[in-house]
C-alpha cells in the first residue's frame, strides 16, 4: 500500500536510514566467511559489549525470532511466561512463542502497558505441582507497546522480585532506543545494572533494514544458545549484512539521535492534537501517540494518511512517529484535523 503522504501506522513502515544503507553497500564488498565468523560480527559484538558489559550478543532476523529463541534459552515446555496482556509475544507473534517453547503464556490486564509486580505475583501458585506450568520467566516490553516507558528502578524491583522467585527476565526491546532516550540513560544503566537476563534488541523500528539481537546477560542461558538459533531457523549465512548495519547504528549515537527525533514528533503530534481538544489515552513518553477521534474523522484521515484503528469501539486510534517524520508531515496531518468540525 502507497500513499501520497507518509503514514503513522508504524515505524516499520519507514525506510532505512541512509548511514545504515551505505554500511550495507561498503560491506558488499568481496568474500566473508559466512554465518559469523566475519571481522563484521565481531566489531558489532564488540559495540554492544561496550555498551551493555559482559553479555553475548547473537544476531536474528527479526524480533519474533529474538523474542522466541530468547524464551526457549529460558524455559522447558513445561514452563510458563508471565506477560502483559498487550504483549507482542501474547497478541502480535501468531502463538510462535507457545508453539515453538511449548510454554504457556499467561497475561494480565494492563492498560498502560506494564506489568507490575502484583501481576506476577498472582500466577506464583501451584510451584512444584506436577499438574500446573511452572512459571519461569517474566516478559516485558521497553517501551510497551502503549509507548510507556519502565524506569530503572521499576526494572530493578521486576528483576529483583522475579530472581527471589526462582523466576528471569526477559525484555522485548523492540524499541529500546526510545525508552533509552526518554529516560536519557544508558543501556547498560537501564537493563544489565537492573538485572535483567535477556534483552531482545531491536533496530529494524529505528532505521535499520532488518536484523535484530539477542543480549544474554545472563551467562548460564548462553550455553545453548548457538543451538537454538540454528534450529530455530534464526542464523543468517550472510550475517555481515546485519553486523555492518549494527555497527553504523551503535557508533556515534546513531540509535539515539533517530530516537530522540521520533520521540520528539510525537511529543509534536501530541501537542497539537491536544489543542484542538482531541484526548489522548496515554502518557505520550516515546514516539507513539494513542487518541480518541470520532469515526469520520478516522475516514478523512486514513484517506491521506495510513494508521491503524487500535481500538474500534473507543474510537481509539495510534500514531507512530518514526526517524524520517518531519515537521511538515505533522502539520499536514494536523491541518486535515483542523479542517474537521470536531
Amino acid at each position: 500500500m502507497s500513499m501520497k503522504n507518509k503514514g503513522f501506522a508504524s515505524d516499520n513502515n519507514a525506510g532505512v536510514h541512509p548511514r545504515i544503507m551505505q554500511a550495507m553497500n561498503d560491506a558488499n564488498v568481496g568474500h566473508c566467511i559466512a554465518y559469523g565468523d566475519d571481522h563484521y560480527t565481531s566489531a558489532a559484538v564488540e559495540q554492544f559489549k561496550k555498551l551493555f558489559g559482559d553479555c553475548d550478543v547473537f544476531f536474528v532476523f527479526n524480533g519474533t525470532g529474538a523474542n522466541v529463541l530468547s524464551l526457549q534459552a529460558m524455559t522447558q515446555p513445561f514452563n510458563s511466561v508471565i506477560c502483559a496482556e498487550t504483549a507482542h509475544i501474547h497478541v502480535d507473534e501468531c502463538g510462535a512463542p507457545e508453539r515453538f517453547t511449548g510454554c504457556k503464556v499467561l497475561s494480565n490486564f494492563s492498560p498502560d502497558g506494564k506489568l507490575y509486580i502484583h501481576d506476577i505475583a498472582r500466577h506464583l501458585h501451584g510451584i512444584g505441582f506436577e499438574h500446573h506450568a511452572q512459571p519461569r520467566v517474566v516478559s516485558i516490553t521497553q517501551s510497551t507497546e502503549m509507548g510507556t516507558v519502565y524506569s530503572v528502578e521499576e526494572l530493578r524491583e521486576l528483576a529483583e522480585f522475579a530472581h527471589a522467585n526462582g523466576l528471569l527476565l526477559h525484555v522485548d526491546g523492540a524499541r529500546i532506543a526510545n525508552a533509552a532516550a526518554y529516560l536519557n540513560v544508558s543501556f547498560k544503566e537501564m537493563i544489565t545494572d537492573a538485572g535483567v537476563d535477556v534483552l531482545s534488541f531491536g533496530g529494524t523500528k529505528n532505521g535499520l533494514m532488518y536484523g535484530e539481537a539477542v543480549v544474554v546477560l545472563n551467562p548460564a542461558l548462553s550455553t545453548n544458545f548457538k543451538y537454538i538459533r540454528k534450529q530455530g531457523m534464526q542464523l543468517a549465512s550472510k550475517m555481515r549484512y546485519i553486523s555492518a548495519q549494527f555497527i553504523e547504528y551503535l557508533k556515534d549515537e546513531l540509535w539515539l539521535e533517530n530516537a530522540r527525533h521520533s520521540n520528539r514528533m510525537a511529543q509534536l503530534l501530541c501537542r497539537k492534537i491536544r489543542a484542538l481538544g482531541i484526548e489522548t489515552t496515554q502518557k505520550v513518553e516515546t514516539n507513539a501517540v494513542f487518541a480518541i477521534i470520532p469515526p469520520q474523522l478516522i475516514k478523512a484521515l486514513q484517506r491521506e494518511f495510513f494508521f491503524y484503528v487500535w481500538n474500534v469501539e473507543r474510537g481509539e486510534i495510534r500514531w507512530v512517529c518514526s526517524w524520517d517524520t518531519t515537521e511538515d508531515d505533522i502539520e499536514r496531518f494536523v491541518e486535515i484535523i483542523m479542517n474537521y468540525e470536531l
